[in-house]
């Protein structure tokens, strides 16, 4: 082998390693989810993640972490590698919880959001077989009956309980709010006559379709499309209305060229008629924002967040 020969074969085998080198995935990702398995966030990560699999050809796993309004996910997530392999579904929460109790993670500097995919609807519920036929009936037996009425969130600061504790100093309620792990629970209990309301994600549709819950009203600035007789808190007369977009990020550190791989398979994944039809069973919609767009809306959340906590005490 000649001189010349010997310096094109290493520059063929350089270049065939670095190829090896800069190819991503080369196996499995794992997708943290911070609530329970069965909750309709899950349901929803675990179809965006089965049509995810198809776009990387590379198996992607669901790891439940659920708890402290599914921001104990966001420690794991934050101490994991920025190499891809690990990422994270996300909401609002992430950026509130520090200002309800200190965290080890600081919610701009420490993730890299790569893509905004949803919006988690909320409503309340009773039991079917309770008297209050609407939210009128009901809370005015809560009022009435201090401390009698409860009902179950997904933990404190978040969405539900937010929008509970501002009906509470609203309408005069003193009611007793009950921070429960993940969804599936708070049913069962709700079921089971232990609790009075649960105010949480559409992961009460199938008990609502069933006939075994009433929904009494949506938290949303419009009406579910599912259920176009349910109305909104703005309809019932309180200036009150939120909802909670998630998205997926990663540690913060991961290079642009695997956020753009990944950004690019999560927004084909999300035209995946399986991931469609899992927002239709838990009547939710698209909500994409691009990575650039899902970055500034997090830090646009910052002093949004933070105001709430402060507005309504609920700094731990």
């Amino acid at each position: 082998m000649n001189r010349w020969t010997a310096i094109a074969a290493t520059a063929a085998l350089t270049g065939l390693a670095t190829a090896h080198a800069e190819k991503f995935p080369e196996r499995p990702i794992t997708l943290i989810c911070g609530f329970t398995a069965g909750a309709s966030a899950d349901a929803q990560l675990r179809a965006l993640g089965q049509a995810l699999s198809k776009q990387l050809g590379q198996p992607v796993i669901i790891d439940n972490k659920p708890g402290v309004a599914g921001t104990l996910s966001a420690n794991a997530l934050a101490n994991a590698k920025p190499d891809g392999y690990t990422l994270g579904q996300v909401t609002n929460t992430l950026v509130r919880q520090p200002f309800i109790q200190p965290t080890r993670y600081d919610p701009i500097k420490d993730f890299t959001y790569i893509i905004g995919v949803s919006t988690f609807d909320f409503g309340l519920v009773i039991n079917a077989n309770s008297p209050w036929k609407n939210f009128g009936e009901f809370t005015d037996y809560a009022k009435k009956n201090p401390g009698k009425a409860s009902y179950a969130t997904i933990g404190i600061g978040s969405v539900p309980h937010q929008v509970m504790h501002k009906i509470g100093m609203k309408l005069g309620i003193d009611w007793t709010h009950v921070p429960y792990k993940g969804t599936a629970p708070a049913m069962n209990d709700l079921q089971g006559g232990n609790l009075t309301a649960v105010s949480d994600t559409t992961g009460w549709v199938p008990f609502v379709d069933s006939g075994k819950f009433r929904l009494l009203a949506v938290y949303g600035q419009k009406r579910l499309a599912h259920y176009p007789n349910v109305p909104t808190l703005k309809e019932l007369g309180l200036n009150i209305s939120d909802e909670s977009p998630w998205g997926i990020a990663a540690p913060k550190g991961m290079s642009p060229d695997r956020v753009k791989v990944l950004h690019d398979s999560f927004k084909a994944a999300m035209q995946d008629p399986v991931f469609l039809q899992s927002l239709e069973i838990t009547a939710n919609e698209p909500r994409y924002m691009s990575t650039a767009d899902y970055q500034k809306y997090m830090a646009a959340r910052v002093p949004i967040e933070k105001e709430v906590v402060e507005t309504y005490g609920l700094r731990q």
